[in-house]
């Protein structure tokens, strides 16, 4: 009930944050007093530290969670079989979004007739993104501390099984050193709960901060864009992943959907799949009834390397962009975004703006100017919020799927 209730009011606050920043942003941002004092400190300070909290658990937990889970299987053959299933669910979810999303920018055209002085255009400089083979490198930590402190994920999870794996070996040693960290797992549960508290209004200052600044009359020129890529994400979240959990592991999909409305929310409004790493595996462990040992081992690798939100995004920028600068796409093109994105998503995994790299990355693999990402900047920090909703909740799909095949999950806890 107490669960039930949270959620509730997690949502009031986000639907309320969102009808007082539209309001601010119609009738009060010329009054001084309301862009300074409201928007630019009150809200942006507590919404700020809000999700600072939320960053501030990610490597401890997600370094506990892993080792804890790690021990807990016991059987090294086990580890292989998770990591195996969850990269193959990650990569084929990816390439099943982006598909989907070429499919309904082809029949709509979102781009066709577009003003390019309708919208305020930045220059937009992209970053080098790294090759595949550095990233492999990079995932060995050369000083996991230092790996830590800089919140570099792929390191981190390397190191936090490599870490596991050894206590399994170490025998009576490694058994005490286990119960230690199973009291700090059960410590660090206990901080998210703290949060979670103080999630609502955390929330409704983002929302009213986001909305207020943003407004409605920056969508408009993008009106068509902004649909279609919301329209990807809904089908994708909704039917792609209901449809995956039914035929996989045959579970309830109202459970499901029913149960992941409070992890959505915090990804909507934080805008972090890593921030939101903390609620997703709380929430996969009480109330979908994972084991630990599967939730903290795929929902971190998840938040690193699976973006079907981010690929939805790609696949309709692209032919946004071409329709936009006149350019027609061969389908052979079509087939290379689809291949560059899923590769991409985890090529790109730990680098900072990783979302616009990746277009960057797409958009000169089948030659359309990079420039135009330009053109989509305005209203992305709306969609970002979307599809982060939807790359969580992939996480929490495979979460349960994995489970259910491994025997890790709880239906009673699942069907409650």
């Amino acid at each position: 009930m107490q669960s039930k209730n949270l959620t509730t009011t997690i949502l009031l606050a986000m639907l309320f944050g969102g009808i007082l920043g539209s309001v601010l942003n119609i009738f009060f941002m010329e009054v001084p007093f309301i862009r300074t004092i409201l928007i630019d400190n009150i809200f942006y300070v507590i919404g700020q530290i809000f999700i600072d909290s939320l960053k501030m658990l990610v490597v401890p937990l997600v370094f506990i969670s892993l080792v804890c889970g790690t021990a807990s299987l016991g059987d090294i053959n086990k580890l292989g079989r998770l990591g195996g299933k969850a990269l193959l669910f990650y990569i084929l979810t990816t390439a099943l979004a982006i598909t989907l999303a070429l499919g309904l920018s082809v029949t709509i055209a979102p781009g066709e007739g577009f003003n390019q002085q309708s919208v305020e255009t930045v220059e937009f400089v992209a970053k080098e993104s790294p090759s595949l083979a550095q990233t492999i490198i990079n995932m060995i930590p050369n000083n996991p501390i230092e790996s830590m402190a800089n919140g570099e994920m792929l390191p981190l999870i390397v190191f936090s099984i490599l870490f596991g794996i050894a206590i399994v070996m170490a025998g009576e040693s490694g058994k005490r050193i286990e119960k230690h960290f199973n009291d700090y797992n059960a410590i660090m549960m206990q901080m998210v709960n703290i949060l979670m508290k103080l999630a609502p209004l955390g929330i409704f200052c983002l929302i009213a901060k986001t909305f207020a600044l943003q407004g409605i009359d920056l969508i408009k020129p993008l009106l068509g864009y902004f649909i279609v890529v919301m329209t990807a994400l809904l089908l994708h979240g909704l039917i792609s992943y209901s449809i995956l959990l039914k035929v996989l592991s045959g579970l309830s999909i109202r459970k499901f959907i029913s149960k992941m409305r409070r992890v959505q929310i915090f990804a909507f409004s934080t805008a972090s799949s890593n921030a939101t790493i903390p609620v997703n595996i709380e929430n996969s462990t009480n109330r979908f009834g994972v084991d630990n040992s599967v939730a903290s081992f795929t929902i971190p690798l998840g938040a690193t390397i699976n973006m079907d939100g981010t690929a939805i995004m790609q696949g309709v920028a692209t032919v946004f962009i071409a329709n936009v600068y006149g350019i027609d796409l061969t389908m052979s093109d079509y087939l290379m975004v689809i291949l560059t994105a899923t590769l991409a998503s985890i090529g790109t995994a730990g680098v900072p703006g990783v979302g616009l790299i990746m277009l960057a990355m797409v958009l000169n693999q089948v030659g359309l100017p990079v420039e135009g990402i330009a053109l989509i900047i305005g209203v992305d920090r709306l969609l970002d919020m979307m599809r982060t909703a939807i790359n969580v909740t992939g996480d929490a799909a495979a979460t349960v799927i994995i489970a259910k095949s491994e025997n890790g999950l709880n239906k009673e806890i699942y069907n409650s």
